[in-house]
């Protein structure tokens, strides 16, 4: 792991850009270390410099824990392949036409998740190698990747998901595997996500310590105290 750049925040909280073979990530660490980690990811392979999730990891950061995140394979600013860009067109242009879009995110994402599971697991091994980092490890974010990391990598002790994001039938399937603590958050009128797919996902999880948050509002509506509800439940997990 190599760090590439590095700012300190008005809060104290140090961030830095890195590259760890070909994954481009970025660590935000607390003023107290050593401290828990937390693997912050955005739905669908959304860049990891996105405001929202900056913003998240900032105030966890702030609050406390060492929180990173990265570009996997075929997300954010990464080589995109030609099947992945015609996937990417079909979809543009089924959403612009009104027509079903599963069958098409089903090939979008699924990719997608077995792709960035590995090298979140790289990433992972290299960050609790790091003396500024204790753990345990929390995930906070996409769904899919949050359940296959959950029943691939046994260092992850909680998680705290977004319903908003697409979930492959592969990671619905697997969510029965799931069974450290979970916090679901769910936007009650989210447009790109069926309501009752969300809770039937949430009634699938194995675990037996999960608790839905359900708000009004859109897919992008997420009410900030939601971040320090997520804070509270990392700290009862990884403190």
């Amino acid at each position: 792991m190599r760090f590439t750049s590095e700012q300190r925040l008005d809060d104290g909280v140090l961030e830095r850009e890195f590259i760890l073979g070909e994954i481009p990530g970025t660590l935000w660490t607390p003023g107290s270390e050593p401290a828990p980690l937390i693997l912050m990811a955005h739905n669908n392979g959304l860049p990891k410099g996105e405001s929202r999730l900056v913003a998240r990891a900032r105030r966890s950061a702030a609050y406390g824990y060492a929180v990173a995140t990265i570009d996997a394979a075929g997300c954010g600013d990464r080589p995109h392949s030609p099947a992945d860009e015609q996937i990417r067109a079909d979809l543009r242009r089924a959403m612009r036409a009104g027509e079903p879009v599963d069958e098409i995110f089903e090939s979008l994402v699924g990719p997608l998740v077995e792709g960035a599971v590995p090298e979140w697991r790289t990433t992972l091994d290299a960050l609790l190698a790091l003396p500024e980092i204790g753990g345990p490890v929390g995930y906070s974010g996409w769904t899919a990747v949050g359940i296959r990391l959950a029943v691939a990598e046994p260092r992850i002790a909680a998680a705290g998901l977004f319903a908003g994001g697409f979930v492959p039938r592969a990671q619905r399937e697997e969510a029965r595997q799931v069974t450290i603590p979970l916090l679901f958050l769910l936007q009650w009128d989210d447009e790109g996500n069926p309501r009752q797919r969300a809770l039937d996902l949430f009634d699938a999880f194995g675990t037996k310590e999960k608790t839905l948050h359900a708000n009004l509002g859109g897919h992008t509506g997420t009410p900030w105290f939601e971040a320090e509800d997520g804070n509270r439940f990392f700290g009862r997990h990884l403190n």
